[in-house]
C-alpha cells in the first residue's frame, strides 16, 4: 500500500462510522509494533511524532523512518506531525514526505489561531499535504511538563476556524486531557454534536489514553474519526519491558521484540475498539 494523506483515510472512515487510531511513536520497535498490529487487523492508521518528543527522535532521523515503514507496509498508513509547534518544524516534516501536519496555535486568541493555520494551510499546499488545528485548549500537555488548564471548544469559533481556513481537521477539547487522567473523564457531547453540525470535516480526539471504550465508540458516533493515543502506548511498553527485566538473563534483542510487542498489544486493543479492523 502506498502511503496515504490522512484526509484520505478519514473520509473513509466518515463513510464507514468508524475511528482511525493516531498512534504516537518514539522508536523504531513502537514504528513496527504499530505496522504489525495494523496489517494483522487489516486497519489503516496514522503513525504520529509529536514535536515536544523530538529531542528524543530527532525528526531529520526519525521521519524516514517512519515514512519508510508506510510505504512498506501492506495496509494505507498516514504519517503525522502532532502539536507542531512552530512554522520551521512543519515545514521539515513536509519536506521530509510526512503526509499530514498539526499546527498547534490553540493557546491564542482565536484570530491568531487562524492566521497561524493559515501560514500552515498555504505551506502544506504545496506539498499536497493536509492540516489540523486545534480550538479550545486540553488540560495538562503533550509531553507533561505542564499542566495547562482545560478550556473547552467553542463551536463558534470551530466553524470559524474551518471557514476561514478550509483545513482538513480540526480537534476539539471536550473534556479529554493529555496524558493521565486524574480523575474519570467526563466528556461534554454536546460540544461534539455542535461542532459536527457546524462543519464538514472530520473532529479530532487528543487525549484518548484512559478515555472509555463506551466513551470512545460514542465520540466517534458523534463525529470523531482520528483519535490520538499516546501515554497508553508508552505505559505498554515500558511495562513490557520492566516485566522482561524481571528475567535472570536479559538480550537486547529479545528486550527489542518486547518493545515492539507492549506497542502490539495495545494497538491491537484500540483498533478493534475504533472498529476500523478489517476496514482495509
Amino acid at each position: 500500500m502506498p502511503l496515504v494523506n490522512m484526509s484520505k483515510l478519514l473520509k473513509e472512515a466518515e463513510k464507514g462510522d468508524y475511528g482511525i487510531g493516531a498512534f504516537s511513536v518514539a522508536n523504531m520497535e513502537m514504528v513496527l509494533g504499530v505496522i504489525r498490529a495494523a496489517e494483522e487487523l487489516k486497519s489503516p492508521v496514522i503513525l504520529q511524532v509529536a514535536q515536544v518528543r523530538l529531542p528524543y527522535s530527532p525528526l531529520k532521523a526519525f521521519g524516514p523512518l517512519m515514512i519508510a515503514a508506510a510505504k512498506e507496509a501492506t495496509v494505507p498508513v498516514a504519517v503525522h506531525l502532532d502539536h507542531g509547534l512552530d512554522l520551521d518544524t512543519v515545514k521539515m516534516a513536509l519536506e521530509l514526505g510526512f503526509t499530514s501536519v498539526m499546527i498547534d496555535a490553540s493557546s491564542l486568541p482565536i484570530v491568531e489561531n487562524i492566521q497561524m493555520v493559515q501560514k500552515v494551510k498555504e505551506l502544506a499546499d504545496q506539498y499536497g499535504a493536509d492540516v489540523e488545528a486545534e480550538v479550545g485548549q486540553l488540560a495538562g500537555s503533550e509531553d507533561g511538563s505542564v499542566d495547562h488548564e482545560m478550556l473547552y471548544s467553542d463551536p463558534d469559533e470551530v466553524e470559524k476556524l474551518y471557514q476561514e481556513t478550509k483545513l482538513d481537521a480540526i480537534a476539539l477539547s471536550i473534556g479529554n486531557a493529555h496524558g493521565l487522567y486524574k480523575d474519570t473523564p467526563r466528556l461534554n457531547f454536546n460540544i461534539l454534536e455542535e461542532a459536527h453540525k457546524r462543519v464538514p470535516v472530520p473532529l479530532v480526539l487528543h487525549g484518548g489514553s484512559g478515555i472509555s471504550d463506551e466513551d470512545f465508540r460514542r465520540c466517534i458516533a458523534g463525529g470523531i474519526r482520528k483519535v490520538n493515543v499516546a501515554t497508553a502506548t508508552f505505559l505498554s511498553v515500558e511495562n513490557a519491558v520492566r516485566e522482561y527485566c524481571k528475567s535472570e538473563k536479559h538480550d537486547y534483542f529479545v528486550m527489542s521484540d518486547t518493545m515492539v510487542k507492549g506497542t502490539y498489544e495495545n494497538v491491537c486493543r484500540h483498533i478493534k475498539v475504533f472498529q476500523s479492523d478489517n476496514k482495509v
